[in-house]
């Protein structure tokens, strides 16, 4: 639930994996002795602002930053502390997985300030888990876990993307082709723009890689340095799914024209054979006199006699010329 300062969660952990909830009056008294507080926000509310600018104790630049409505992924250190902004499949019902949820984080050793629009699952596990008493202990084991939990919830939608390709390979080569040019063209602007977003979320974890803060020890570097290459096969397998479905693209373009020509060419065949037949007949069909047969009860057969023996001689030269 989010309360009048739009504060979702208010969380006091105990340093073993559990936390207990916090009162909003309870936070303004807060001190670090008494253990690591994570408040948790939703920034459109229209108190968190004030609050986050006002009353947080943050510097006004970290309070900013956690209110910006656009944010690319990145990691910045500011003093002891780490201004950390990410990017998060969208797993909301109803919604498109390329529209990503964006979370803003100050860690530091003593306070976490984690701000979204819209809700994230890896907030809302890490939470459960705190609550439940087996959650992160210390401002490490919480980054850890959060950027753990964002990374592996790509898992599902990038094997979906695979997946999809595959099916439409196959649809290509099998000929069923009908919705293809839409789910394609569909599936690689998805791929592209959560690409877009992971592509700086790596450089923002080899940058969490590089800084020294004191709650981040060498275990967390070395889980960090896991989690980063698990991105880093998510953006390969991205980029394999989107160059497949560019050849998938390329291949049923190419199909689709192979269609249309040989449809063309079956029309241009048969304009060929009749155009000398319409000919004589629109010639021999006009109303005037002096048509030659016009008097010989057989002449209409003997007309039908010509035109078969011309079709036939018209097969004969294309097959001659292989023009079919």
């Amino acid at each position: 639930m989010v309360n009048e300062y739009g504060l979702i969660h208010a969380l006091l952990l105990d340093g073993q994996g559990s936390a207990s909830e916090v009162a909003i009056d309870e936070i303004h008294n807060w001190t670090k002795e008494q253990g690591l507080l994570w408040l948790h926000f939703d920034y459109t509310h229209p108190e968190s602002e004030e609050w986050l600018l006002e009353s947080s104790g943050l510097d006004k630049i970290i309070a900013q930053a956690l209110l910006e409505d656009e944010t690319r992924p990145r990691a910045t250190l500011i003093n002891d502390g780490m201004l950390i902004a990410l990017r998060g499949i969208n797993h909301n019902p109803g919604a498109e997985p390329d529209d990503m949820v964006a979370l803003r984080m100050w860690v530091d050793e003593h306070r976490i300030v984690t701000s979204r629009r819209r809700k994230l699952g890896a907030a809302s596990i890490i939470a459960t888990d705190l609550l439940q008493g087996h959650g992160p202990k210390n401002s490490g084991d919480f980054l850890v876990s959060m950027i753990s939990h964002i990374v592996s919830g790509m898992s599902d939608t990038i094997n979906d993307f695979e997946e999809r390709t595959a099916d439409y390979e196959d649809a290509v080569l099998s000929g069923e082709t009908g919705g293809l040019r839409y789910d394609l063209a569909n599936l690689r602007r998805q791929t592209i723009t959560i690409r877009r977003y992971l592509a700086p979320e790596r450089d923002a974890f080899s940058r969490l890689l590089i800084e020294k803060v004191s709650w981040l020890n060498a275990e967390h570097n070395i889980q960090i340095r896991e989690i980063n290459d698990a991105l880093l096969r998510h953006i390969e397998n991205l980029d394999a799914a989107r160059d497949r479905a560019a050849v998938t693209q390329e291949e049923l373009a190419s199909r689709i024209s192979e269609q249309l020509n040989s449809r063309m060419y079956v029309l241009s065949v048969v304009t060929t054979v009749f155009l000398p037949l319409g000919f004589l007949t629109g010639l021999l069909g006009v109303n005037i006199a002096g048509i030659p047969g016009s008097e010989n009860h057989h002449a209409f057969w003997i007309f039908i006699a010509i035109l078969v023996a011309l079709v036939i001689s018209q097969v004969i030269l294309f097959r001659w010329k292989k023009w079919f």
